[in-house]
Parts: structure tokens; C-alpha cells; sequence
């Protein structure tokens, strides 16, 4: 059962073209630069579990992938639905569901992306449990794309923002920096949702536990949304390029994961 807040928050459709403008981009030309280099060619079926309006799955369907999408909110789905209607190749399947119990069968899979789920599941046992499911619906030797949002990189946004401080501030910046909970209740749509946010150590730990083999821990979109005109940097080929260069050739020391606004467990399966 997802929470009601969480329902609420993708219900406003805010979701849909989020990646697609701006700034915001880099999160997409990110993780995409991973879908690239670490999925198994095309045309391998791929389990799109949390894939809200098709971000990923749609260009991945239009790269030769045969792409299935299963997200529990019912407005993304309907997105997806229409945008796959629309497309040049449309998703094999799309379908509502949860992250913690897929219908899926047993090794049906040649990958599985988890871009979204489990920084909505608030704990360590649900993680676990959806990462347990990723695992039992690939193929031997399958890829499981596992992405978190990290601790620390909020305080700083916060901070480059100029966010004006709420009451008792300090106190619960040390709570979250402390347990990684976020809440909204107010509901602003602005402010995100229920969340959970990682330290890298700890989604490298829930990989392991969950039976699968890590065998990358990155950092996604690094902290350049901090940097002014990023916008107008993408907007560029030339300085657009040498960005991602930058934050590929980076994305792999330790000690600069941590700052990332996100963060990428790249997973496989047991090959026997």
C-alpha cells in the first residue's frame, strides 16, 4: 500500500515533464549516459518498476528495447499509456503495481531499473523487499539500475536557494541529516514528499543484503544543479558535452558520492 501522501503528491502530474527542462535535464543526460553503457543491448526486455509517465521507458522502447512499466500511482501510468500510444514504438506493457510485489514471472527479465521506488520506501525492510523482487524477476546474470537520493545534497540546495529557515531550523536539519526521513505534510507540491534519503554506504550495504552483486556505485547528476546557468550550459552542445565528460569521469570517487544530488547502484544477478 503506498502512502496517501505520496499518492497525493504524483496525482498533481508535476512528475511528467520534470526531467525535461531546465536544468532538471541533467538528471535525464545522466542517468541515460548509465542506461547506455550498462544495460544489455537491445532488443532485451526491460521491467521499468516506479516508471511514472515514461521518462525512461518511452526513449528506451524508441532505442529497440521491449520495456514494460509498472508504476502504483494511476495518473502516471495513464501518461505512459498516452505517450506510448503516441510513440514511434510503444511499451510492451504497462500496468499499475508495487515495487515490493511484482507480478512478474520468475527471470522474465534481461533488466530491471528501480529509478524511483526506493527512496519512497521508507524502510530498510521494504527496500530490501523490493530489491529481493527486482532480483527474483531477472535472468541469471540480469542488471538491476538502482538509483538513491542522497543525504546531504538537499541542506546545500537549501542553502544555495536561499530558502528562508523554518522554525528550529538547526534541530531538524540534524534530525534529517541524522535519519534520512523527509516529510511534507503540508502537502506542498513544491516541497517533494515522503522520502528516504541514503548515504552511498547504505545502498551499497542493501544491494548486498538483497543477494544481488554490485558492481558500481556512482554518482548521478553530482551537484552542478548548485552551478548558475546551468540551463544555458545544456542548452550548448559543446559545454553540454563537457559537462557529462566531467561528471562521468568523477562519478566514481568515493569521496564526492555523498554530495550528489542522487546516486546509482549498478547490480547484477547471479549467473547460475
Amino acid at each position: 500500500m503506498v502512502d496517501a501522501e505520496i499518492l497525493a503528491y504524483y496525482e498533481h502530474g508535476l512528475e511528467q515533464d520534470r526531467l525535461a527542462g531546465g536544468g532538471r535535464r541533467i538528471e535525464f543526460l545522466r542517468i541515460w549516459d548509465l542506461l547506455e553503457r550498462h544495460l544489455p543491448t537491445a532488443p532485451a526486455r526491460v521491467l521499468d518498476v516506479g516508471g511514472g509517465a515514461g521518462a525512461y521507458a518511452i526513449p528506451l522502447a524508441a532505442a529497440g528495447y521491449e520495456v514494460h512499466l509498472i508504476d502504483p500511482v494511476p495518473l502516471p501510468v495513464e501518461q505512459a499509456a498516452a505517450a506510448s500510444r503516441q510513440a514511434s514504438t510503444p511499451l510492451a506493457g504497462i500496468s499499475i503495481g508495487d515495487a515490493r510485489e511484482l507480478s512478474a514471472a520468475d527471470g522474465s527479465f534481461e533488466a530491471v531499473l528501480l529509478l524511483g521506488p526506493l527512496y519512497h520506501l521508507t524502510t530498510r525492510e521494504h527496500r530490501l523487499t523490493a530489491l529481493r523482487e527486482a532480483r527474483r524477476v531477472s535472468r541469471p546474470g540480469g542488471i538491476v539500475v538502482a538509483k538513491a537520493l542522497s543525504r546531504f545534497y538537499p541542506l546545500f540546495e537549501e542553502l544555495a536557494i536561499g530558502l528562508p529557515p523554518e522554525p528550529g531550523p538547526f534541530d531538524s536539519t540534524a534530525r534529517f541529516l541524522a535519519d534520512g526521513q523527509y516529510r511534507n505534510p503540508g502537502g506542498d507540491p513544491a516541497r517533494f514528499t515522503t522520502s528516504y534519503f541514503h548515504r552511498p554506504e547504505e545502498l551499497a550495504d542493501e544491494i548486498r543484503e538483497a543477494g544481488l552483486e554490485l558492481r558500481h556505485l556512482v554518482a548521478g547528476s553530482g551537484n552542478v544543479k548548485l552551478l548558475p546557468g546551468l540551463s544555458e550550459l545544456l542548452d550548448t552542445p559543446g559545454h553540454r558535452e563537457y559537462l557529462l565528460s566531467v561528471l562521468r569521469l568523477l562519478e566514481a570517487e568515493p569521496s564526492l558520492t555523498g554530495m550528489s544530488q542522487n546516486f546509482v547502484a549498478i547490480a547484477a544477478t547471479s549467473s547460475t
